[in-house]
């Protein structure tokens, strides 16, 4: 049975505003916007937001990264192309996405504290909530692709 699309924005204004607004702040805190895309590109891979990873994917390459590390988030762990506060961004957001079905492992918040702040561990904790937050939203809400890349549909 086919789904239609629920549009949450519409119905839920106030709510989508503040997790707009939270969006914003965090790409404006001390990550910085290139970082919190990589996180919420990455949290996306592991939700199956379609919507998302066009979204994200389009942003990175925009912000200069290039296609073939792009390429490699999917086996983050193995690729060269990534540096340490990379790797422990990407470490953590897959542990914390993935906290119903299995613990933190052993080393991955010594890594994001070795490389973060705590502000930073903070924000890099809001920007894995507030991704699976958007993840949930599109993907149960069967939020579409629209068939045009997001760059001319976001500035339509």
């Amino acid at each position: 049975m086919k789904h239609s699309p629920l549009d949450y924005a519409t119905h839920a204004p106030e709510a989508f505003q503040h997790l707009l607004r939270l969006s914003g702040q965090l790409h404006k805190g001390p990550l910085g916007s290139k970082l919190v895309e990589l996180v919420s590109l990455r949290v996306s891979q592991i939700n199956g937001c379609v919507f998302c990873l066009d979204m994200h994917s389009s942003a990175l390459r925009k912000a200069g990264m290039s296609q073939r590390k792009l390429d490699t988030v999917p086996a983050w762990w193995e690729s060269p192309l990534f540096d340490a506060r990379e790797r422990a961004a990407l470490a953590w957001a897959d542990a914390l996405t993935r906290i119903g079905s299995a613990r933190v492992p052993e080393g991955v918040y010594e890594a994001v504290q070795e490389n973060f702040n705590e502000r930073e561990i903070a924000e890099l904790g809001f920007t894995v909530a507030m991704i699976n937050s958007w993840n949930i939203l599109n993907v149960g809400m069967h939020k579409a692709l629209d068939e045009a890349p997001f760059e001319a549909v976001a500035h339509a």
